[in-house]
């Protein structure tokens, strides 16, 4: 199996269920409280900068250039996203003291918690593949709601910018990680924990949501 087959493989069997995510269907459908978009935001601002952190510490651990690169760029795109959280709160009706002041759920942070914990103990290149696993579902996610926001709550581009983000392909994030784990197996590597990563970790996105719920 190659990298692409095995990219595709570990998405298709861990891609959550089409129920799974009450929320995001009530925030496309715009039946979602504004206070339940407000605390998104302001959950996504600890989670950010915990993320930018975490991938800044994978970069660092690894080893093979394009793995480097990979987590290099993830970093990059938190830096991008963080700014963009608080016009979305605004939009939803949180202040500024209100957003700065938040204090987040448990619930909703064991996801940051979690890949930073495979920050200092997992393999590099199942958490590769298990952050490749993740993003397609979350990607999803945030398409969903940028619609939502814009036809149900009249959100402008500016509050839909951190959605909007994170909905957007990025093909050069893709072919560096593919790289990196093809890189892996030419060298012998076979995946060993990347399933149980990427179970956990889409378990704990789940939970954050359920958590808002």
């Amino acid at each position: 199996m190659n990298a692409k087959e095995l990219v595709t493989r570990i998405r298709t069997e861990l891609h959550p269920g089409e129920h799974d995510n009450l929320v995001v269907k009530l925030i496309e459908t715009g039946q979602a409280p504004r206070a339940v978009i407000a605390t998104f935001a302001a959950e996504e601002n600890h989670i950010v900068s915990s993320d930018w952190r975490t991938f800044l510490a994978l970069a660092a651990k690894a080893e093979e250039p394009n793995a480097r690169a990979f987590f290099t760029l993830l970093a990059g795109g938190e830096e991008l996203v963080l700014p963009m959280l608080e016009p979305l709160a605004k939009a939803a009706g949180m202040s500024a003291k209100d957003f700065h002041g938040y204090e987040p759920f448990p619930g909703c942070q064991s996801y940051p918690a979690y890949q930073a914990w495979m920050a200092l103990n997992g393999e590099t290149t199942d958490v590769i593949l298990a952050i490749l696993a993740n993003f397609t579902a979350w990607g999803g996610y945030c398409a969903r709601m940028a619609k939502g926001l814009r036809e149900h709550y009249g959100f402008s581009d500016e509050a839909c910018g951190f959605v909007d983000f994170f909905a957007t392909p990025a093909p050069q994030l893709e072919d560096r990680a593919v790289a990196a784990i093809q890189a892996s197996l030419d060298a012998g590597w076979q995946p060993k924990h990347a399933w149980r990563y990427g179970r956990l970790l889409q378990a704990y996105e789940l939970q954050f949501w359920s958590t808002l719920a």
